[in-house]
């Protein structure tokens, strides 16, 4: 572990989901590292919970937007409140496994230009009958520069050891479990907010391995996860972010040759695949939701990165101990 035990700042994003981040909270409480600082900002949730969370879990710094400022900029409320040396960005739908903290600080000081780890992922127990663990993610292979896709490692493989090693590179670490030092925030820029949902973890992590740091998993360190519980599964706002920002994510960080080759595929394969598929399964909705992710990236400029959902939000602050 990095000396002189750093302060982690822990920063999850609560949405109608009061029990789910209570449950994440308890295993904190069951975690032996306590130089931690547990930041909940809750995005315009229908019901305030904060009156809840100052009763039973006075430790929490509450943030409160009156708008929904989406998963980046959530978490970009909750950097703008952060002391820690080390941010340890987690969703709020996961639970958290004594000794992986203190495993990832670990690997910042075995490499020294590590600029952002996640743990290994797993499903939740209750989200499965296997009796072993289910693995989530233990990595990424790259983006296709012409297809825009790409595959989670380890993703619904059972936990039978084979990812018992070293901590590795990979090109992205995943939103649900990610830290980082300041130090690296401070130089790379907080989360891009222009993505909203889905994505900004990609981009943020080119950013991160432009400015010359690595990328880790450290599958010695893990975390459960109960995917989806905030979105849904078959949502339209998941069809809609998910294929918006999957354009929006090559205009940003591929070539212009990449992003034109891009096009093609996207014009005489996906749109093609996708309307015809919404189409057969009657989901109009769904359909509804992709063309409109489509033509946002059509007539919308790029953008650089800004915070304007933050300066634009107001927000309040508790912090009772």
């Amino acid at each position: 572990m990095p000396e002189n035990c750093p302060k982690v700042s822990i920063v999850t994003v609560n949405y109608n989901q009061l029990a789910v981040t209570c449950e994440m909270l308890d295993s904190l409480r069951n975690i032996s590292f306590k130089d931690l600082e547990v930041i909940v900002v809750d995005n315009a949730s229908k019901e305030n919970p904060e009156s809840h969370l100052q009763q039973h879990y006075p430790e929490v710094t509450f943030i409160r937007s009156d708008v929904n400022l989406g998963f980046s900029g959530g978490n970009n409320l909750g950097i703008a409140q952060s002391s820690g040396d080390f941010l340890y960005f987690i969703n709020n739908d996961t639970e958290l496994i004594d000794g992986a903290i203190e495993r990832l600080l670990a690997l910042f000081d075995q490499v020294p230009d590590l600029g952002m780890v996640s743990p290994l992922i797993c499903y939740h127990p209750d989200s499965h009958e296997h009796k072993v663990d289910l693995i989530q993610y233990a990595g990424t292979t790259p983006v296709n520069p012409y297809t825009a896709r790409n595959s989670t490692i380890g993703e619904m493989e059972l936990d039978k050891g084979q990812f018992n090693k070293p901590a590795y590179q990979t090109p992205y670490a995943h939103g649900a479990a990610m830290m980082m030092p300041r130090t690296v925030l401070d130089k790379v820029g907080w989360m891009p907010e222009e993505f909203f949902l889905y994505y900004e973890e990609l981009d943020w992590c080119e950013q991160i391995r432009r400015a010359g740091y690595k990328v880790y998993v450290e599958p010695k360190a893990r975390i459960y996860h109960k995917e989806s519980i905030s979105v849904g599964k078959m949502s339209t706002l998941k069809t809609f972010y998910l294929n918006r920002n999957r354009i929006f994510f090559m205009r940003r960080n591929k070539t212009k040759v990449e992003v034109f080759i891009f096009a093609l595929f996207l014009i005489f394969f996906t749109i093609p695949k996708n309307v015809l598929m919404f189409l057969v399964k009657g989901q109009f909705d769904h359909l509804k939701a992709f063309l409109k992710a489509v033509s946002w990236n059509v007539f919308r400029k790029d953008r650089t990165q800004n915070r304007t959902l933050l300066k634009k939000s107001t927000y309040a602050t508790s912090n009772v101990k």
